[in-house]
């Protein structure tokens, strides 16, 4: 499997007329109590929350038929249609970006993302996103939600990431992220030495105090992530992880509720304290890593017009593997 640097496209947009939206879902019983707004936005993805606001104000969400709002409790069971039009945002502009393709076909690209590459645009974030690279790579995306991608990396996360490029192509791979049956390995790189593998079972919402993080809470979503130790350091551990669930910070926080947080992770990591006995370049390298230790390496799903098995792996980001190669070295050393 070779790597290819690709250039723009230069395919013709399509009118927002061929940027129909259409979706009919029964919200599941787990959703009750929830805003509708806030069921939805768990329930399809691809849209950003304050777009299905917009669309549930304009009347185009009806439950059991009837218009409804953003703030309406939902029950669970209930019927949800929606119809609308997706316009595109001149906040998207399309930009020049390199493109670490791995696989392409006419339904799917699958993409090498590197550390720093934000994947949607939002507040803070409109110019130099993975969405602002696809746009350039490809205009006719632009009719699909987000351009096609189903699900994200974090900023400074890298690895593999599959983006639709059609809408039967979007609508399979939803369903299939939805139904669990998207497999997602991922390299970590841990603080601590764990004694086995494991499974992390724990709710995950917003933080109660950090709004822009998220947490182990009674009350949050179901969340499970499955682990086991491919290597051993003096002080650290190599973990293969896999997602069942597929929340937000996912395994950064369920690495950090095990007392395993992520080197480097600026966030659910704390205070780094390298471990006793190191050396000083490995406590150096340790302590200068610019990011959470996290790739996505291996990613496999149902090919949305064949069905088949296909499945992509990467190898280990460069910086990743030079901070284990130093820590084999000190391993070997000792």
């Amino acid at each position: 499997m070779s790597h290819r640097e690709h250039q723009p496209g230069d395919a013709p947009p399509l009118s927002a007329a061929e940027a129909a939206v259409e979706r009919d879902v029964t919200l599941p019983a787990d959703q009750a109590g929830r805003r509708l707004d806030q069921a939805l936005a768990e329930l399809l993805p691809e849209f950003s929350r304050s777009r299905l606001q917009v669309w549930i104000d304009a009347g185009l969400v009806l439950i059991e038929g009837a218009p409804a709002r953003a703030r309406t409790k939902v029950r669970g069971g209930e019927r949800v249609r929606l119809r609308a039009v997706l316009e595109s945002d001149e906040r998207f502009a399309p930009e020049p970006i390199a493109l670490s393709i791995v696989h392409e076909d006419a339904d799917l690209l699958v993409i090498d993302k590197p550390a720093g590459l934000v994947v949607h645009p939002a507040a803070g974030n409109w110019n130099g996103t993975l969405q602002n690279g696809l746009l350039h790579y490809d205009p006719s995306l632009a009719r699909l939600p987000r351009c096609g991608i189903v699900h994200r990396l974090d900023k400074d996360t890298t690895g593999l990431l599959v983006v639709a490029k059609s809408p039967g192509a979007h609508r399979s791979l939803v369903a299939q992220l939805q139904a669990r049956s998207v497999r997602r390995e991922y390299r970590a790189l841990v603080v601590g030495e764990p004694v086995s593998g494991g499974c992390v079972d724990a709710p995950i919402g917003r933080h109660p105090t950090r709004r822009t993080s998220m947490a182990v809470i009674a009350g949050g979503r179901q969340a499970v992530t499955d682990y086991r130790i491919l290597r051993a350091f003096r002080g650290y551990t190599l973990l293969a992880v896999t997602l069942q669930t597929g929340r937000t910070h996912q395994i950064r926080v369920h690495m950090a509720h095990i007392r395993h947080p992520l080197v480097g992770d600026p966030v659910y990591g704390g205070r780094p304290r390298p471990h006793k006995g190191l050396d000083p370049a490995t406590a150096q390298a340790l302590g200068r890593f610019p990011r959470q230790a996290l790739h996505a390496i291996r990613l496999g799903l149902a090919h949305p017009t064949t069905g088949e098995a296909v499945s992509w792996e990467v190898p280990m980001a460069a910086d990743m593997a030079a901070l284990l190669q130093q820590l084999e070295s000190t391993d070997a050393g000792t």
